[in-house]
C-alpha cells in the first residue's frame, strides 16, 4: 500500500512502479505465448490502467490491460500478458501461488469480461493455463481469499467470494491436472464492502490445518472456514471491530 497516496491513486500507483530495468525489457516481450523452457517467476504486476470495463467496485474506475509476469529467463525477461479489449484485470494485485506443486510459483488474478463478469485466473510465462467459469453477468466481481492444501490431499484449493456484495458466497475450487473444478461453497460470508481499495481475511494456519477467514455477510462476525474433502464449515471466532480484528485474526490471536 502506498500510503501516501489518496484511495483513488494507490491502485494506478502500483501498477506504474515499474523499475526502469523492466521497462527496457519489455520492448522484447512476448505477449500472452512461451518460447522454449518454461521460465521460473519472480515476480507479477499490472499494467496498462485503463477505463474501458466501468465498475468501480474497488473504490475507482481504473482497472488493468495487461499482466507482466517476471521471470529467470535472460536475466530477467518480463512477458506481457494483454488482454482483449472486452477483458480487464478487475483485482488489486496478481497473487503467486504454486497452484501444480512442481516448486515453481504460478500467478492468479481476477479477470473480467465485458459481458460476463468476473473469473479467477491462472497464468504462466506461457499464458493463461486455467480458468473457472465467468460469474455470468456484467458489473459481477469475485473477491479472492487465498490459496492452500486446505484438506491435505497433496492438491492446492482456490478460495474465493462468489459475489461479496450480492450472493455473499464462498466457493472453493481445487487445481487437479491442469484445471480448475469446484468442490465445495458456503453462503452468508464476505470479504469485501464496495469502495474498499482492498480485500479483508486471507488463509491462517493456527493448529497445522490451514482455515479462511472471512466476516459473516452482515459484517457482525468473522468466521474460520474449513473444509474436509467434501465439505466446508465454520467457526465463529470473534466479533468484527474493523481491519485490526482481521489482522489478529490471521495472527492466531
Amino acid at each position: 500500500m502506498i500510503a501516501s497516496l489518496p484511495d483513488k491513486a494507490r491502485r494506478l500507483a502500483r501498477c506504474l512502479l515499474v523499475p526502469s530495468a523492466r521497462r527496457a525489457v519489455l520492448a522484447a516481450a512476448l505477449v500472452a505465448s512461451g518460447a522454449g523452457a518454461k521460465a521460473d517467476i519472480l515476480g507479477a504486476e499490472y499494467a496498462d490502467p485503463t477505463t474501458r470495463y466501468a465498475h468501480g467496485v474497488l473504490g475507482d474506475a481504473i482497472e488493468y490491460g495487461s499482466l507482466l509476469i517476471h521471470t529467470d529467463r535472460m536475466d530477467g525477461l518480463t512477458f506481457k500478458m494483454a488482454l482483449p479489449q472486452d477483458r480487464v484485470f478487475e483485482d488489486l494485485a496478481p497473487r503467486l501461488v504454486d497452484v501444480d506443486g512442481d516448486g515453481d510459483v504460478e500467478v492468479v488474478v481476477v479477470e473480467s469480461q465485458a459481458n460476463t463478469g468476473a473469473a479467477l485466473a491462472i497464468y504462466d510465462d506461457t499464458g493463461k493455463i486455467a480458468s473457472t467459469p465467468h460469474i455470468g453477468t456484467r458489473n459481477r466481481w469475485l473477491a479472492p481469499i487465498g490459496a492452500a492444501d486446505f484438506d491435505g490431499d497433496g492438491h492446492i484449493e482456490l478460495g474465493y467470494i462468489d459475489r461479496p456484495h450480492l450472493a455473499k458466497t464462498l466457493r472453493l475450487w481445487r487445481f487437479q491436472d491442469g484445471a480448475l473444478s469446484e468442490v465445495a461453497a458456503l453462503g452468508g460470508l464476505t470479504n469485501h464492502r464496495i469502495g474498499e481499495d482492498f480485500i479483508s481475511g486471507g488463509v491462517r494456519d493456527c493448529a497445522g490445518r490451514p482455515e479462511m477467514v472471512v466476516a459473516t455477510a452482515n459484517w457482525q462476525r468473522l468466521a474460520a472456514i474449513r473444509f474436509d474433502g467434501s465439505e466446508l464449515s465454520a467457526d465463529d471466532i470473534g466479533p468484527f471491530a474493523g481491519p485490526a480484528s482481521f489482522k489478529a485474526a490471521l495472527a492466531c490471536q
